[in-house]
């Protein structure tokens, strides 16, 4: 499929106003974009007030509710229900991407036998980043870690904020698994990571792309920066994790994760107090925050694994 050949479909899911300024920003990223997409579908999440904002205020805009599930995953497969490009690409209502994102995004489906293709997830921190915020962990705040590739590559999974797929795919596999994903601040997640196995599995040889060129800059707020966030984010990881394995087993669904664990993080926390023995005051802090955010989600993952029942019950996975 070659560059200038290829149709976008630009999927952005909200759910509440007091992101607007946000929103306006990641639509505007969209306008000035190299690659123009054929059409950009905002989808509103349980919130008629935005929706009819939206619908008054953004008339040239595709803005559909989403009638499924709440939460982010049925709202993206509303999207995708609306979506009439050959590759559905997703952006966050608070990111914003560069001008060249789609057109990179676009060299990578040159490749036949690549379905999906992402991008690098900067952190725009509102108040800047805490010191002792160690950057193997930026996942805990939707944006790309250290530890991923750094030239374009093949992957297990694509980071939600920043992920595009050929339509063909959702097709023949179905869209996003309800209940794994983020319902409004609840910080849970892994509905794209579970996604992207289920392509692996049921289509192999199938090519999963990151492309760090592709870049899009994820606000930030303060109060994602706290420590507080961080072990509630890093807890939900390992229940998401856990529902993630009970789909489609522990050896894909923790394949990353061990190669993280054995290889990034010990790294990190050398790293770390390097840099706090050299005066870096940060640096014994973003040691310690490695060493516990692993032990917290390792709790989390090992509650979930012991708990099944609750993502029964949660939708989040079918009772036997």
């Amino acid at each position: 499929m070659a560059s200038e050949r290829v149709r976008f479909s630009v999927v952005i899911c909200a759910y509440t106003e007091q992101r607007w300024d946000e929103l306006l920003g990641a639509i505007e990223s969209l306008r000035v974009q190299t690659h123009a997409a054929d059409e950009v579908i905002l989808v509103i999440d349980h919130n008629t007030p935005l929706a009819e904002r939206v619908w008054r205020e953004i008339p040239d805009i595709t803005c559909v509710e989403n009638h499924g599930r709440q939460g982010l995953s049925d709202a993206r497969n509303s999207g995708l229900a609306a979506a009439r490009g050959d590759i559905v690409a997703f952006l966050d209502d608070d990111a914003e991407a560069e001008p060249q994102w789609l057109s990179l995004l676009a060299e990578g489906y040159a490749d036949p036998a690549v379905v999906a293709v992402g991008g690098y997830a900067d952190p725009a921190w509102a108040e800047g980043r805490p010191g002792w915020f160690p950057r193997e962990f930026d996942w805990v705040v939707g944006c790309t870690y250290r530890g991923m590739p750094e030239a374009a590559s093949p992957v297990r999974n694509l980071i939600g904020c920043n992920m595009s797929f050929r339509r063909e795919v959702f097709e023949d596999l179905g869209g996003f698994t309800a209940g794994i994903g983020r319902l409004g601040t609840r910080p849970v997640g892994c509905e794209e990571t579970e996604l992207c196995i289920r392509i692996s599995q049921r289509r192999p040889g199938s090519v999963i792309l990151f492309d760090p060129r592709a870049v899009v800059h994820h606000h930030v707020p303060g109060s994602r920066g706290t420590w507080a966030y961080f072990r509630s984010r890093c807890y939900a990881e390992g229940l998401s994790k856990a529902a993630v394995s009970a789909l489609v087993g522990a050896g894909q669904g923790l394949a990353d994760e061990r190669s993280y664990t054995t290889r990034t993080l010990p790294k990190g926390v050398v790293q770390g107090i390097a840099a706090g023995v050299k005066g870096d005051a940060g640096g014994f802090g973003r040691a310690a925050a490695i060493v516990a955010g692993v032990g917290i989600a390792t709790v989390g993952y090992g509650l979930g694994r012991l708990s099944p029942r609750r993502f029964v019950r949660a939708g989040m996975v079918p009772a036997a």
